[in-house]
């Protein structure tokens, strides 16, 4: 079976203003599953952190592809961080998931304040970049300044990890 590796930031990249500030990603993905993990987070004695149920990724046909494929059980998503320097050190994985984990994705286009995210049945609903941020485990200001060096006038993934959609 194939395995698809998303990476998620332990850190804030030397490019944001928190740079090298814990972005506390891995607890909040793990928050997110709900009760699969709430053990690994217990035994941590972490207190519940906001939730993290998606990233955002450029080339959203790549991404449709490759999540389609985990929907028909032919593949698992497997989230990791990196234990130390990016691309220097190990991958640590974070969790797996799996076609009934709720794994989706959808098209992401920003408009302004606004990002907009069509929806299975082809309608195109408009929504808060606040909500956005918050659901990907950010601030609103902390998201501004992770994306200001995205081309933003091209579609992006939004990966879900469970069954939310917008």
């Amino acid at each position: 079976m194939k395995t698809y590796v998303i990476i998620v930031s332990r850190y804030f990249p030397a490019t944001h203003k928190r740079r090298g500030e814990e972005t506390f990603f891995r607890e909040k993905i793990l928050s997110g599953q709900g009760d699969r993990y709430k053990h690994k987070l217990v035994q941590e004695c972490f207190q519940k952190p906001p939730e993290k149920i998606h990233t955002i990724r450029a080339n959203f046909e790549l991404w449709a592809n490759r999540i389609k494929e985990v929907q028909e059980g032919k593949a698992v998503l497997s989230l990791r961080y990196w234990s130390g320097k990016p691309y220097r050190s190990k991958q640590v994985e974070i969790c797996r998931l799996a076609k009934d984990d709720g794994v989706g994705v959808q098209l992401l286009s920003f408009s302004g304040g606004f990002f907009s995210s069509q929806l299975v049945d082809g309608e195109i609903k408009y929504w808060n970049l606040e909500i956005l941020a918050k659901n990907d485990g950010l601030s609103f200001d902390d998201f501004r300044e992770w994306f200001r060096s995205y081309d933003l006038t091209k579609p992006m993934a939004i990966i879900h990890f469970t069954k939310f959609r917008y």
